[in-house]
């Protein structure tokens, strides 16, 4: 078998649908856009969701109840086994775990995760630790230190606004 010999499976490839080449086609006339209106002009899309001014579906249905999903806390995990790549002794920190390529991403910071054996001593810094991560880095003769983590500001907490400063006197 060749280069030349090569040739796609049957009904792996489609003819393109040639749209507004007579009625015969089947495609034709208004070339499977349906009658006139604001769908059949070119350049139309219409949002989704959008029910031409009547009030959406999604507006309309009471909205209720409370989802702590948003108050949650987001760690990036990092297993064990994965610090067996940092030396003996070593200070694991959030810079050295990055820059290792084993925590990449945004989170509100790094947990470490009990999977797997720990073969080495390792003074580990993170945000938060699973309790068997805890207990094998200490059984390993490592330490554990946590991170606090950042608040974050609510709206009503943050620093006042500096004074506005009137237009003119912007350029003066």
């Amino acid at each position: 078998m060749r280069l030349h010999d090569l040739k796609p499976r049957p009904g792996a490839r489609h003819r393109r649908k040639r749209l507004g080449q007579g009625e015969a086609t089947g495609h034709g006339k208004t070339s499977g856009r349906g009658g006139k209106g604001q769908t059949a002009r070119s350049g139309s899309s219409i949002r989704i969701g959008f029910e031409g001014g009547q009030m959406p579906l999604i507006r309309r249905i009471p909205k209720r109840g409370f989802n702590n999903a948003r108050h949650t806390v987001r760690y990036l995990p990092v297993n064990l086994q994965a610090l067996n790549c940092f030396a003996d002794g070593t200070r694991v920190d959030e810079a050295a775990l990055r820059s290792a390529g084993l925590a990449n991403g945004r989170a509100a910071g790094i947990k470490i995760l009990g999977d797997g054996e720990l073969t080495r001593k390792l003074a580990v810094s993170a945000h938060a630790f699973s309790a068997s991560a805890r207990a094998k880095i200490e059984a390993k003769g490592g330490t554990c230190e946590l991170i606090p983590r950042k608040p974050r500001l609510r709206p009503s907490l943050s620093p006042a606004s500096p004074e506005p400063v009137h237009a003119l006197e912007r350029y003066t």
